[in-house]
């Protein structure tokens, strides 16, 4: 497996985002869930309707995600309207069926696919460096720290060991000088 990189760059997020918005729905929700929650990208495919839609239109403001143990992940605004943007696009939708359905049938877009979309969009803003699925985790944690929240909180989400690898794993260089925007927003 490559390494891939953050997108540490706010604009080309926006820029991506706006493309995905006008393109697709399914890969606008795909690329705003992943980057706002440091979901692993097999855990964002497997998500069916009903583990974040109450009822018509209400997005859950937790997602449970099973894996060794129940894990509830925070759903922010951005999360929210892109939800009800794509809903919105899938009225046949029921909640048992995948969220990120693929066009071919009735199972979720493969990891591939996700790769290819991501990839692709992210060379049509200029972005050079290494792309594919974990860079939406890693932009989650980079953007997550870098507005403050605590190295240890993103080492336990990722599961790593150590604080210096969740570091590396950002691309947080020992070096870097950062100055963490912490606003309670009251």
């Amino acid at each position: 497996m490559e390494f891939v990189e953050a997108i540490k760059d706010r604009q080309k997020i926006k820029d991506i985002k706006e493309i995905l918005y006008n393109r697709s729905k399914r890969d606008y929700l795909l690329f705003t869930l992943g980057i706002n929650t440091g979901l692993k990208i097999t855990e964002i495919l497997n998500i069916k309707k009903g583990q974040i839609i109450e009822r018509e239109y209400k997005v859950k403001e937790f997602l449970s995600i099973e894996n060794n143990e129940e894990t509830k992940i925070y759903l922010n605004e951005q999360v929210k309207l892109a939800v009800v943007d794509y809903i919105a696009t899938v009225p046949l939708l029921s909640s048992n069926d995948y969220l990120f359905r693929s066009k071919k049938g009735e199972l979720p877009i493969t990891r591939q696919q996700a790769y290819r979309i991501i990839n692709s969009v992210a060379r049509e803003v200029g972005i050079e460096s290494k792309i594919g699925t974990h860079t939406l985790r890693k932009t989650f944690g980079y953007h997550a720290y870098c507005s403050g929240v605590a190295i240890s909180l993103l080492q336990k989400i990722f599961h790593h060991s150590s604080k210096a690898e969740t570091l590396k794993y950002i691309g947080i260089e020992k070096n870097e000088e950062m100055h963490p925007k912490i606003d309670v927003n009251l």
